[in-house]
């Protein structure tokens, strides 16, 4: 560990920053901070698309089951209303 001597000088401070914080216009941006919060909003966004396509892959695999379902219901309704005159005709 260095010790600071006594010939190196402090550094200097704005003293109208520190005592006007209010004032200063000019904004740092933490550069490590920002890569973090931008990859957070990196990460959030591609969470979200991928949720979006899983949704619509679901509603698409429910709607296909729907509908191979309803067939296969009228086709036994079908057969059943068929059997069903068969009989009576005899």
């Amino acid at each position: 560990m260095r010790m600071t001597s006594s010939r190196e000088p402090f550094p200097a401070a704005d003293l109208e920053k520190e005592l006007h914080p209010g004032s200063n216009k000019e904004f740092e941006v933490d550069s490590v901070s920002s890569a973090v919060d931008q990859n957070k909003q990196e990460q959030e966004q591609k969470q979200l698309a991928e949720r979006k396509e899983q949704e619509t892959e679901d509603a698409l695999h429910n709607f296909k089951k729907t509908i191979i379902i309803s067939g296969i219901v009228l086709a036994v309704a079908g057969a059943v209303f068929a059997v069903t005159k068969k009989i009576r005709e005899k």
